[in-house]
């Protein structure tokens, strides 16, 4: 029950102290308001995950605070009217205008904590089923018995188990954000929350709006952070936070604590922080394009997750496990892959990582030829060019993908082309791509390019 909020509104003390302390001894977060006015003040100040709300109060009634609520999104919560002058048509009412359920005082202690864990449970299945679309993947588990993800997979157990922050690194469709839902799932927030929040899909003027929510002419509006409370928040691509949202960012880790956009209040904060990201931080910190201060915030616990070029021996049960996948969920054809196909796939370079195999798999069951999948079909699903195996750095797939991830595949793959051609030497290489060389260091770096790798492959 950790994390869970409850308000009890009631304008009689004996009622809010007994019921109080009840809710206290489940392990519930309690705040208590004696009216109207009070718990509009607690409502504005506080994320509440249950209001119990007394019917008659002096000043305005709880039928008109439900009324009031109902018409804001933002104050959205299981209400359970409680009232010792109960009647079938207040009850009626009540029901109309949103409330979970209608208890009659004296209050059956046994009956009010099954109301009320009822009422959680019935408001955890909504938000589950409203978050269902963003939040359908076909895996929140690494796939893969390699030496690389077995290790991947042992350090997320245990930092699973802490809850510490985290920095998620690989690159782009390398799987960071299945990493990331695989330490939420195995951590003891599990049961809350797993809010994700794509950084670069949002500008940057309402970026901060998004995360920390907003208060403007009374109304108020919950950002991820509030939607995330006692559990975790994931911040995709963290890199394309401005420098204005990153100060607020590293602001709220130091204190605990947020304001709303437009508003004054400190709003305590118990989520845990996954920031993941495909670029190089270290570069972006002293190009001052990314803060200090926040990258040692963030960056608790580096989590690196490999390019499936790294771990190649995955392949066959990354095919089979999404070819399932597929099947199942998508209602696609099965087909087998044979032994030709899997070798041609193994010796790709797979620029766009899982996420571009999994798209070929997807296409070659949509385009359904023979009932075994040939090499020669996949060559063609990947858009390979056949002047030599070292030009295998173009694929269609790639067309799958946002523009700066398919470029940044692009200048990787080029990159590493042309380094081949000239034995690894980056002095060489320089005046061949029309780079400046120390520009050219920095931008190899940034793609994870090691020209000495390169250079001793030759050999």
């Amino acid at each position: 029950m950790s994390g869970q909020t409850i308000l009890i509104v009631d304008d009689e003390p004996d009622i809010r102290q007994v019921v109080q302390d009840v809710l206290e001894d489940e392990g519930y977060g309690v705040l208590t308001a004696e009216g109207g006015d009070s718990a509009r003040r607690l409502r504005k100040e506080h994320k509440f995950d249950l209001v119990l709300l007394d019917i008659w109060m002096p000043g305005t009634d709880g039928i008109s605070l439900l009324k009031e609520w109902s018409k804001d999104d933002a104050l959205r919560a299981p209400t359970i009217m409680i009232s010792g002058h109960g009647n079938v048509e207040t009850a009626v009412e009540a029901i109309r205008y949103g409330a979970y359920d209608f208890l009659e005082k004296p209050l059956s202690t046994a009956k009010l904590l099954i109301t009320v864990n009822r009422a959680l449970q019935s408001e955890k299945l909504r938000l589950e089923n409203l978050n269902l679309k963003d939040r359908l993947q076909p895996s929140a588990e690494l796939i893969g018995k390699s030496e690389q993800i077995s290790r991947l997979k042992d350090l997320i157990t245990r930092t699973a188990a802490t809850d510490s922050w985290v920095l998620v690194t690989g690159d782009p469709g390398s799987g960071k954000r299945v990493a990331a839902r695989m330490l939420h799932q195995l951590s003891k927030r599990a049961a809350n929350q797993l809010v994700e929040i794509s950084v670069a899909a949002i500008p940057g003027e309402n970026l901060a709006v998004q995360l920390f929510g907003s208060e403007q002419n009374g109304h108020i509006g919950r950002g991820r952070f509030e939607e995330a409370q006692g559990g975790t928040l994931v911040l995709d691509q963290i890199t394309d936070a401005n420098l204005e949202v990153q100060a607020r960012l590293l602001s709220a880790l130091e204190d605990g604590t947020f304001v709303r956009v437009g508003g004054r209040k400190n709003i305590d904060m118990n989520v845990r922080i996954i920031a993941t990201t495909n670029r190089d931080l270290p570069v972006l910190v002293r190009e001052g394009r990314f803060r200090e201060d926040l990258y040692y915030r963030l960056n608790v616990v580096p989590i690196h997750v490999p390019p499936l070029r790294e771990h190649i021996e995955d392949i066959p049960e990354l095919t089979e496990f999404y070819l399932n996948w597929m099947v199942e969920k998508e209602q696609l054809p099965y087909r087998k892959f044979s032994t030709g196909a899997l070798n041609a796939m193994r010796h790709y370079a797979w620029p766009g990582n899982v996420r571009e195999l999994r798209n070929v798999i997807q296409r070659v069951l949509i385009l359904k030829k023979e009932v075994d999948v040939s090499a020669e079909e996949i060559e063609d699903a990947l858009g390979m060019k056949k002047q030599s195996t070292d030009h295998q750095w173009f694929s269609e797939s790639m067309l799958d993908l946002p523009l700066r991830e398919a470029r940044d595949m692009f200048e990787r793959s080029y990159l590493i082309q042309r380094l081949r051609e000239v034995r690894g030497s980056v002095s060489e290489l320089a005046p061949l791509v029309g780079i400046e060389r120390t520009h050219l260091y920095r931008k190899l770096k940034s793609l994870d390019i090691d020209p000495k790798s390169i250079k001793k492959s030759n050999k």
